[in-house]
Formats: C-alpha cells, structure tokens, sequence
C-alpha cells in the first residue's frame, strides 16, 4: 500500500509526516532517526504520560495560567492516551536522545492533534500541552508514575498471591519430612513447612523492599523544568499536579523535596530496580529447588512431582519437563541483567540531567512485568498443584547416614563419624548399624534418630 504524506513544520523546517498519523514533525524526526532495535516504549510509559499531560492541564487550568476550553480538551485527549485508544501513536524507539525528549514530543504532538480536533481550534504541542513543563522532569516523572502504577497494580498483588499459594500448601503438606540438602548433599531431614516457610519468606521479604523503595518512587520530579529550578513552572504548580496526578491514578504521589536530585540523578528507581533483583532471586531459588525436587522420575530426586503441562520431548515419548519453573528461572535471570542496565544508566547523571532514561523506562518496566508473570505462574501452576511422592521421601530417610548427627551429643563427632561412613558403605540404614556399634538400645536410638522430631532442633536427650 502507498503511504501519502503531509507537510509539516517544526524549528528545524519541514518534515513529511504520514496522513493519517496523530503525530507531528518532531516524532517523525525520531523515527526517522533512531532506529536501533524497533522496540517503542513500554505501554505504561505511554499511560503515564497521559496522566502527566492530563494532570498538568487541569493544574494550570486551576492556576489560571490555561484557558479553560484547551485545558478541557487536553484533559479528554490526554484520556484517550490512558485509555490505550491510540497506541499505535508512539512508534519512537527505546534508544532515541537520552532525556527521552522524543518521546515527550510525541506524547504532546498526539494530545495536541486530538485536542486540536476537539476544540476546532489550533492547541500547541509546546505551549500548550507541555506548559509549566520540560522533558526533562516529564521523563523522569512518567517513569516513577509507570512504575508506581505498575508495582501497586500488579507486582505487588502477583507476589502476595505467591505468599499466601505457599500458606495453604504449608497448610497441606507441612508435616511432611524429607531430606534436607546443604552442597546438593544429604543432610539432617527437615519438613516441607519448614523448606517452603523459607521461601515465604524470601517473597514477603522482598515485598517488604519493593513497599520501602516505593516511598522515594512517589517524590515526582515534576515541577523541576529543565535544569531543577522550576524555571517557567509557577511555584505552586509541583504540589498541586502532584494533588490532581493522585486523584487520577489512585497513588499518593508528592513532590519532591529536592529537583535537582530528581532530575539528575535516577538513585530512587535504581534502588528499586535493586529491591526487583532480590524478588528475582528469591523466584530463581525457589524455582531451581521445584525443579531438582521434580527431577527424575526415576534416576533423579523424585521428591515431588510438577503437574504435566506439556510433552517434554520432541523425540523421546513420554517425558515431561518442569517448564513453569524454568520459564520462571529465564525470567528472573532477565530482571537481574535489567538490573544491571539500570544501574549503569544510572550513573549516566551529568551535571543536571540524567541521559538515559528512556533503556531505565523499558528495563524497570519489563522487570516488573516479568516478576508478576513469574510469581503468578509459579503460585498456581506449580506451588499450588505439585504433589509430594512420600514413598520416595520414606526411603531416602531410613538410608540418610547424616542422621546419625543426632548421635553426637551421646557417642561423639568421631564414633558417629564412623558409624555414617559404613552405613552409606553397607547402603544400611543408620539405626541397624548404631546399633551394632554402640551400647544404645534399639528403643534409644529410634527416639533419637526419629526423623520428625530432629526437625524440631535442640540437643538430644
């Protein structure tokens, strides 16, 4: 199909836009421009600067520095944006000009038009859109706000669900004792309670970080302009888009207290995307442990075994891998290099700009998502229906010559020593051989080598 074009016209001179495209000259200056990866920025960037734009119309509206008629418009336009109505708008590259200028130009052009539409009247991109306004606290804010939005309404109640899956599985099958591992080695036994209270913990705990690094996610640059001293913003134009932004998206966001450390710096999102690390590391650990629990059926582990979800094989019939974990494992090991991505960009803070916002917008955003799949995945397709072969788990106890550390208190690290070694040499359980080579009683050394209760800890008896 033949593309027709209009003329329109920027500081730089003309640019040939296509017909049917919202945007104006400057968008497609940057497409034309940077085409590295053909990777636009993330939706909830996009949404976030609707909301911006949306939020700065009204507070200049309500300052008396817009007319009311092109406030009005901006705010319904800015709408559509929010509402994904026009995402096939915003086609700028990921890796475009630092300050992420370009993508604000685009979110301005599109309202603009749409507004421009509305009102039957011209409604100006820079003036009028971007009034009180600079890129370089819009780009910084949208990525804060995308994350805020994304962390709150998603992440946060995807890891929640993981923690509260692990609750009613502990609920289930927390009595249950098995093997423990240190080096992949046998170990003295633990309960599945206890194994899966720990990765509970793990989730709770960097829930616990993400919440904390949320506050200083909600201090918005906003009000800063161009270089942190709100030069062409009114004074009281910071706290009261932060007022308008948070009755939009339901988010208490504030001001920040100091904008030129919000402008040229990213510490805030890169301490997030620090806390989003040690969430991924918590969803790998747990995943790793899910697999080599599953692995087998016969030559393996065998602990538990993973529902079948798909033919594991293209070759050999019969086998089915435990993917969900896997996938989940891909995923956290994507949110870790992200993690490094950020915080390298982040120190890309010269003097009072920051310059690599937009790669810090797609990895955070694409961190977060990754987490609440992965966490929403493995809490119902893999916490939630796994089941525990206990047969496997019985004999593997009656054999563990590590047991035998109960005995240390009563016969010595030496005698028990060798006791374990000609147990694991004869492939005997540990209770025949103890009680050949000690003067316990069989009734003895069952209590203290009673699996279920050297889960509980403490000294024998």
């Amino acid at each position: 199909m033949t593309t027709t074009f209009r003329i329109e016209t920027d500081s730089m001179g003309d640019v040939h836009v296509p017909e049917q495209a919202l945007y104006q000259a400057q968008t497609q200056r940057a497409v034309d421009n940077f085409q590295f990866s053909h990777h636009s920025m993330p939706i909830a960037f996009i949404q976030a600067l609707g909301y911006i734009k949306q939020a700065a119309a009204l507070t200049n509206a309500q300052l008396g520095l817009q007319e009311g008629d092109i406030a009005a418009a901006i705010v319904d336009a800015a709408q559509q944006v929010i509402d994904g109505q026009h995402n096939d708008q915003f086609p700028i590259d990921v890796f475009q000009t630092g300050s992420g200028t370009s993508s604000n130009m685009n979110a301005n052009e599109v309202i603009a038009t749409l507004a421009s539409r509305q009102l039957g009247n011209i409604v100006s991109p820079n003036d009028h859109v971007n009034m009180g306004q600079s890129s370089n606290d819009v780009i910084p804010t949208a990525i804060q706000v995308s994350a805020a939005i994304a962390v709150e309404k998603q992440l946060l109640p995807a890891l929640h669900h993981l923690s509260q899956r692990l609750t009613s599985k502990r609920e289930n099958i927390g009595n249950i004792v098995k093997t423990g591992r240190t080096h992949l080695m046998d170990a003295m036994p633990v309960t599945f309670g206890q194994e899966l209270g720990g990765w509970q913990y793990q989730i709770d705990h960097a829930c616990q970080g993400i919440e904390h690094s949320l506050h200083a996610i909600k201090a918005l640059a906003q009000g800063g302009t161009a270089v942190g001293t709100g030069i062409n913003a009114d004074p009281r134009f910071a706290t009261a888009f932060a007022d308008n932004l948070s009755q939009a998206t339901h988010i208490h966001f504030g001001s920040s207290e100091n904008f030129f450390f919000s402008l040229s710096s990213q510490d805030a999102v890169v301490s997030l995307s620090g806390q989003l690390k040690t969430a991924a590391v918590a969803i790998m650990k747990i995943s790793n442990d899910l697999r080599w629990m599953n692995s087998g059926p016969l030559a393996g582990l065998g602990e538990i075994e993973l529902q079948g979800l798909q033919p594991g094989s293209s070759i050999m019939p019969g086998k089915v891998n435990p993917v969900i974990p896997e996938a989940a494992a891909m995923a956290a090991a994507q949110v870790i290099g992200n993690d490094t991505t950020i915080t390298i960009a982040g120190q890309s803070g010269n003097f009072q700009l920051n310059v690599m916002l937009p790669v810090i917008a797609h990895n955070l955003l694409e961190s977060i998502s990754l987490l609440a799949n992965s966490a929403t995945a493995l809490a119902d397709k893999a916490i939630a229906t796994f089941t525990v072969r206990e047969d496997t788990l019985d004999i593997a106890l009656a054999k563990n010559p590590i047991l035998v550390t109960a005995l240390n208190p009563v016969i010595g690290y030496l005698k028990a020593a060798e006791i374990a070694k000609k147990a694991y040499k004869e492939n005997r359980a540990i209770i025949d051989v103890a009680e050949e080579e000690t003067d316990l009683d069989r009734a003895t050394l069952a209590r203290l080598l009673d699996p279920a209760n050297l889960t509980r800890g403490g000294l024998a008896e």
